[in-house]
């Protein structure tokens, strides 16, 4: 295993943030959740992508924060270095085996922040599977209760929008915003809801974090 290299992708990924600072936290959710970096990513990472993808990788599962990274770049890097072709998602099956598989040994609970965990059960929520949004839901909430009180309301609106992936799921029974990509036909549900433009992964953020954004 090279650790500089998974320890880079953390590094890039979970820059050293002041704890007490409320704005820099919303700031950073911000550029994960809304491409604040994706030029980075695709200047960077494409040739650790395409290692992970050959399963070049695959040692970096043997301990909890190279199996975060690995994941990272399965299931984040992935969607921005493909973003707009069916290879965006091509990767989300392993991803999620990765969790699972992490989360049952022990991987994700040594962990050590709530930032780092999310991101490694993300990929539950990325599937079209209601057992694995369900887990998804289940592992943010515990992140709520369990976390300090100044991350409570961030991490609050992250278990609300695990909830919306699963409200989306339960209804059409996968992602209509990856249809066109994946040459999947539409329903007409389907395109009222994509004409609508309220994608949950766009959702604003509640009034007491966006002041944070102005």
């Amino acid at each position: 295993m090279k650790a500089e290299q998974f320890e880079d992708v953390l590094q890039f990924w979970f820059p050293n943030l002041p704890s007490t600072d409320p704005a820099a936290r919303v700031r950073q959710w911000e550029w994960w959740f809304r491409g604040g970096r994706d030029a980075e990513i695709i200047e960077h990472f494409p040739p650790l992508l395409e290692r992970a993808i050959r399963g070049e990788l695959d040692d970096w599962s043997q301990e909890p924060r190279s199996r975060l990274a690995l994941i990272l770049v399965l299931d984040q890097f992935s969607r921005t270095i493909y973003q707009g072709t069916a290879q965006a998602f091509a990767q989300d099956k392993k991803a999620c085996e990765l969790a699972i598989a992490g989360i049952a040994n022990g991987h994700y609970a040594a962990l050590k922040t709530p930032w780092e965990k999310t991101f490694f059960f993300l990929p539950l929520g990325h599937t079209e599977d209601l057992q694995h949004q369900d887990q998804a839901i289940a592992l943010a909430d515990e992140l709520v209760h369990e976390s300090p009180p100044e991350y409570r309301s961030l991490l609050e609106f992250s278990a609300a929008q695990v909830r919306r992936h699963r409200h989306i799921i339960a209804q059409f029974g996968r992602h209509p915003h990856r249809n066109e990509v994946l040459g999947r036909q539409s329903t007409p549900e389907e395109l009222e809801y994509l004409a609508r433009g309220q994608l949950v992964h766009r959702h604003p953020f509640p009034p007491d974090l966006a002041q944070f954004l102005s």
